[in-house]
């Protein structure tokens, strides 16, 4: 069983406490990637698993994850087993996936949502201005696609932001339309009408009528469905098995004994050296220390680095970008990109043998770009707090915070930007076996999907995480071969004591929230901003 109804993360944290939230202790239970796409491959050739049954609503992931489960789920179909969708309400995301199944049931009194994507972006300049908070905000002359900064200075997004926004959302919208042509034989232009129709608030028998659905049962017509497909009698129970509990099913035995040669992956998922979700933050000196430990580690043949971050610190970047060069001079290294893989994201995979990505993955977002909050309105003119200072030399005090800065601090700031996105475009462009003139006429902090990616040459190949695997295998020349994952987690209890307070400060806020509580983290965040970024519009809402 499928349920996929809590958060779904590139690795499990091995934190027994993990899915725990405080006050009350309610059980979330994040799901790995790599637990999933593990327990479909493995279902496939058990001969005790009789098919794949999915109950969804929504799905808290990015459409390149859902893509992923769903070509498993593809891949899984050619066992001959079957695969068997029912929801009560259904995202258009969710849906989406559901389009493999040779069933697909709804409620007859659920919901089917279906209206087109809508990518929203969150503006903090009306909120700091209120407060008297000025960023100060430099970017790279030519990054007029750069709207990582554009929440600082604007109400609204800016016509290169809309363009570039249209352009990367109908890429996606494109190819999951086509997606569900070619599953549910509905025509495209047809499908574009019935989300112009909002299919969200119609009759379900509307979609049953447009073909969206096979039928409309309730839950018990759904059990007897499933009685007769695993032949059991009317009063049966049926045998299911959760992801979690089947992950701890080892997979059927080999021919050929263990495998010495190792391939590894290494994961960096989340903001780089920023953020406060623990497990699910890219920490620069760990991600590295994981692919010098498989350079160096002769039983590695080839590395995979499964990147889904929407970039961060650029100097972090640059240290994880030197170790992908390193291991690259001695071995294989294949990126495999999942929902994002950009600015940042895309700064540490560019240095590697291969890129993979999927269509719907956000990738691109090449430049950087500094802040430094002036909050001196805030402080002297809302709080009454002034500040005076002693300095040995003009510019002792720089960067800070309690006042503007010079034209002098600022022409050293932009020229500081300009450096670090000259050796950005130049480390990309070496790479990708480019001109720095052609990287910065497709980089100017523009997001791309892994579709106009592919096309403008910033991906070689679609695919996922076992697809990079497969090539990386390939590269190394080994069939046999075990999977390593770097880098090691942290003890169990170190992990525990870190996350706890964190935790639980984050829970009582999202009871308090409720769905505001994303503006609530993307204000917050941006608030703390200060220093030269890599970094995407990672407070961008594809819904």
């Amino acid at each position: 069983m499928l349920k996929l109804d809590g958060r779904i993360v590139e690795r499990k944290s091995n934190n027994p406490f993990e899915d725990l939230e405080f006050p009350i202790f309610k059980q979330t239970a994040p799901t790995g990637l790599n637990q999933i796409l593990s327990c479909i491959e493995k279902a496939k050739t058990d001969d005790r698993i009789k098919g794949v049954f999915l109950e969804l609503s929504d799905i808290d992931a990015g459409y390149a994850t859902v893509e992923e489960i769903r070509n498993a789920l593809i891949d899984f179909k050619m066992s001959g087993k079957f695969i068997y969708t029912y929801a009560d309400m259904i995202s258009q995301k969710a849906y989406y996936l559901a389009t493999v199944s040779d069933s697909l049931i709804l409620n007859p009194m659920g919901m089917f949502d279906f209206r087109g994507l809508n990518a929203e972006h969150t503006f903090f300049k009306k909120a700091f201005d209120k407060f008297g908070i000025e960023m100060q905000v430099i970017r790279g002359k030519n990054n007029k696609f750069k709207s990582a900064v554009e929440p600082y200075l604007f109400d609204k997004m800016s016509d290169a932001s809309r363009e570039q926004t249209s352009v990367y959302l109908n890429s996606i919208w494109s190819h999951v339309l086509k997606g569900i042509s070619e599953r549910r034989k509905i025509p495209v232009d047809s499908l574009n009408h019935y989300a112009d129709m909002v299919m969200t608030f119609q009759k379900v028998n509307k979609a049953l009528e447009y073909k969206f659905f096979d039928n409309l049962k309730y839950k018990d017509q759904v059990l007897a469905d499933f009685r007769k497909l695993t032949n059991l009698g009317e009063n049966d129970e049926i045998p299911v098995v959760s992801v979690a509990e089947y992950d701890k099913v080892p997979k059927a035995f080999e021919t050929g004994g263990l495998a010495k040669d190792r391939i590894a992956i290494v994961y960096a998922e989340g903001e780089i050296d920023g953020g406060t979700d623990g497990a699910y933050q890219i920490d620069s000196k760990e991600v590295s220390k994981g692919i010098r430990e498989a350079r160096t580690d002769t039983a590695v043949k080839a590395i995979v680095i499964r990147v889904n971050s929407p970039g961060g610190s650029a100097y972090g970047s640059e240290v994880i970008w030197r170790e992908v060069v390193l291991a690259q001079k001695v071995k294989p290294v294949v990126v495999s990109m999942g929902d994002y893989a950009a600015s940042g994201g895309y700064y540490i995979a560019c240095g590697a043998d291969a890129i993979l990505a999927n269509p719907t993955t956000i990738t691109g977002s090449i430049g950087v770009y500094g802040t430094i909050p002036n909050l001196s309105g805030l402080l002297s003119d809302k709080i009454g707090i002034t500040f005076d200072n002693v300095s040995t030399n003009e510019h002792s005090d720089m960067p800070s915070i309690t006042r503007k800065m010079t034209p002098f601090e600022v022409n050293l700031m932009q020229n500081y930007v300009e450096s670090t996105y000259e050796t950005f475009i130049s480390h990309v462009a070496d790479g990708r076996k480019k001109s720095t003139t052609f990287i910065d006429s497709i980089g100017q902090g523009r997001v791309w999907s892994g579709e106009n990616g592919k096309l403008n040459g910033l991906v070689d190949e679609f695919g996922g995480l076992n697809d990079a695997v497969k090539l990386a295998a390939s590269k190394a020349g080994i069939k046999h071969y075990r999977i390593k994952e770097l880098p090691r987690q942290k003890d169990t209890f170190e992990e525990l004591m870190k996350s706890f307070s964190t935790k639980m400060q984050n829970s009582v806020l999202q009871s308090k929230l409720g769905e505001s509580y994303h503006l609530w983290e993307n204000f917050s965040r941006e608030a703390r901003a200060n220093g030269i970024y890599a970094r995407m519009p990672y407070n961008l809402e594809i819904n």
